[in-house]
């Protein structure tokens, strides 16, 4: 499936920034200005730096997109809401957040922008949900987009 929105002619998808207001939602970061790597060792990713990796190279295969949930005055890295399986006709979202930044409405208003930005965006009608169980089922409600979504 092919990605429009970003992309300039002939070349894939480049990262978008967006606004969500409270929150700023940017492509992940490794490099000498900002770092997401303590964050995501923070989450219990594996292989922090390798991580950051994947989800650039996922941006530029048009495969998926995914942003860093960040405080927008100091670009800390709070959570990540990714968008892949763009190229298998059934994309996924999943989200999560540090357990120090939950039970601000970070997540589901991260959540809501992502939505808002794969449908006018991209083109997407339908997108599985990555989680399941009560709380990713109230999310998904708070979204604002809860029949987008397909909750397994």
């Amino acid at each position: 499936m092919p990605l429009e929105g970003t992309r300039h002619s002939g070349s894939a998808m480049e990262p978008v920034e967006i606004n969500a207001g409270t929150w700023y939602l940017r492509a992940l970061r490794a490099d000498d200005r900002i770092t997401d790597v303590p964050a995501l060792a923070e989450a219990g990713v594996p292989d922090p730096e390798a991580h950051v990796r994947l989800r650039a190279a996922q941006w530029s295969s048009d495969t998926g997109c995914s942003w860093a949930v960040a405080e927008p005055t100091t670009g800390e890295m709070l959570g990540e809401i990714a968008l892949t399986g763009l190229d298998t006709g059934t994309p996924e979202i999943t989200c999560w957040a540090l357990e120090r930044a939950r039970g601000r409405g970070m997540t589901t208003t991260a959540l809501g922008a992502v939505l808002r930005f794969a449908t006018g965006g991209l083109g997407l009608e339908r997108i599985r949900c990555g989680g399941s169980g009560p709380a990713a089922t109230r999310l998904a409600a708070r979204s604002g987009a809860p029949d987008l979504l397909i909750m397994d």
